[in-house]
C-alpha cells in the first residue's frame, strides 16, 4: 500500500500563518487556530506544507488501509479557508443549516471569511465531529 505523503512535521504554524498575504484571511486563521486549540486541547501541528491539524486519531478503512491523521484542522487556501471535518460534513446536516454561508466537499468546509458563518455553530460542529471520531475509534 502507498504511504501517505502528507505527514505531521515540525514546521512553525505561526510562521506559516503570518505568511498568509490577505490580512483578513490571516486574522480569521488565527481565530480558527485559537478555537481549535480550545476545542481539542491540543497544540497545532503542520501536516505537509499547508495544513494545520489538531490532535490525532488512527483510522482503518473497510479496505484494510489504515493510518494516522488529525482530529480537525484547517488550511488557508487561495479561494477560501478549508476546514477539515474528518467524520464527513454531510453527517452534520442538522448543524449545517444554521452555519451560514459556506461550500463543502465530503470532509471539508470552504469558508471565504469567518464573518459569513456563526462561530458558535462552527464550534458545535467541530466538537460533534471530534466526539464521533473518538467514539468510533474506541477499543471494543
Amino acid at each position: 500500500m502507498a504511504e501517505l505523503k502528507t505527514k505531521k512535521n515540525e514546521a512553525s504554524v505561526e510562521s506559516f500563518l503570518n505568511a498568509v498575504e490577505d490580512e483578513q484571511k490571516r486574522k480569521d486563521c488565527f481565530t480558527i487556530l485559537e478555537l481549535m486549540k480550545k476545542i481539542t486541547g491540543a497544540d497545532p501541528k503542520m501536516w505537509g506544507p499547508s495544513m494545520i491539524g489538531f490532535g490525532d486519531y488512527h483510522y482503518t478503512y473497510a479496505s484494510g488501509r489504515e493510518g494516522d491523521w488529525f482530529l480537525t484542522g484547517f488550511s488557508p487556501r487561495k479561494q477560501a479557508i478549508t476546514l477539515y471535518i474528518m467524520d464527513y460534513v454531510e453527517k452534520h446536516e442538522n448543524i449545517l443549516a444554521d452555519l451560514g454561508k459556506f461550500k463543502h466537499g465530503k470532509g471539508c468546509l470552504y469558508v471565504k471569511r469567518l464573518s459569513d458563518i456563526d462561530m458558535d455553530v462552527l464550534e458545535k460542529l467541530i466538537r460533534e465531529s471530534i466526539a464521533k471520531l473518538k467514539t468510533r475509534n474506541q477499543p471494543t
